[in-house]
């Protein structure tokens, strides 16, 4: 789910936390790395006076400038590509080999999704797969830093302050590892959730009382689902484009190669 392409708007009942985020605008953002030591300042005191943990606040305080970050955010160029490039760019064919197989070996835990989110496992996998090549690479980026660093550049302060305030709550309810890796704008797990989704659509779909989207292959395809669910699924409707599921599609991420490649992936899948 990267955050260039997914809808502008994030659902507002996300951010109970987002409402905090109005004076942490205050801190200045900046362009390059120069001002981010006495901006993480500044924002470390607003925080806390929004109530944010000494945990989370001393996470916070151990993050560093993420300038790979800031290179991805600026170099994003493959949602140029035409569906057909973007297909093999991303090896579409290789994942719904492997998507298949992996159909059958998480039968029971897909199924179960399904009867409890109305998702079937196609669209789940084909999300699995071009995310993070079904957990094979979760990202190595110190995520706090990146949501951080994102917060603090000047291009896309305000949705990212959100982020940042979702990361350190996750960080207070034990759901984040201050020290987590994932990929280059924060995003975190199997499927690839920004922290304010993470934190409002997390699901424990393993039944053992936590949500772990980096650990827990269960619990990252029952928020994916639980996310498709939240935007507007319907149970045994199709999900190709013009079909009512593809709005929830969209939803997942705004650029129409990833969204039509989520669709034809997921239905080689389902077939």
């Amino acid at each position: 789910m990267k955050p260039e392409y997914r809808a502008p708007q994030l659902a507002a009942a996300i951010f109970a936390v987002l409402s905090m985020a109005g004076s942490a605008l205050a801190a200045p953002c900046g362009s390059d790395a120069g001002g981010f030591e006495s901006w993480k300042a500044r924002f470390i005191q607003e925080a806390a006076a929004n109530g944010v943990g000494p945990r989370a606040l001393d996470a916070l305080s151990r993050t560093t400038y993420a300038r790979k970050t800031i290179a991805a955010d600026r170099g994003q160029k493959s949602f140029k590509l035409t569906l057909d490039s973007f297909m093999k760019k991303r090896g579409a064919n290789a994942i719904i080999s492997r998507g298949k197989s992996m159909k059958k070996r998480h039968a029971a835990l897909l199924a179960t999704i399904e009867a409890r989110y109305g998702v079937p496992p196609g669209p789940l996998l084909a999300i699995w797969g071009m995310e993070t090549g079904f957990g094979g690479f979760l990202g190595n980026q110190h995520i706090l830093s990146a949501v951080a660093t994102l917060a603090y550049d000047c291009r896309r302060t305000e949705f990212f302050t959100g982020h940042l305030y979702a990361a350190l709550e996750l960080v207070d309810r034990g759901m984040l590892d201050p020290s987590a890796m994932g990929a280059a704008h924060g995003e975190i797990g199997q499927t690839q959730f920004l922290p304010g989704n993470a934190l409002r659509y997390g699901a424990d779909g393993d039944g053992d009382g936590r949500i772990d989207m980096i650990g827990s292959v269960a619990d990252a395809l029952a928020s994916t689902a639980n996310f498709l669910r939240a935007h507007g699924w319907i149970p045994g409707a199709g999900y190709q484009p013009g079909e009512p599921n593809f709005a929830a599609l969209q939803g997942w991420n705004a650029a129409s190669v990833y969204q039509q490649a989520i669709a034809i992936i997921g239905r080689e899948i389902d077939r």
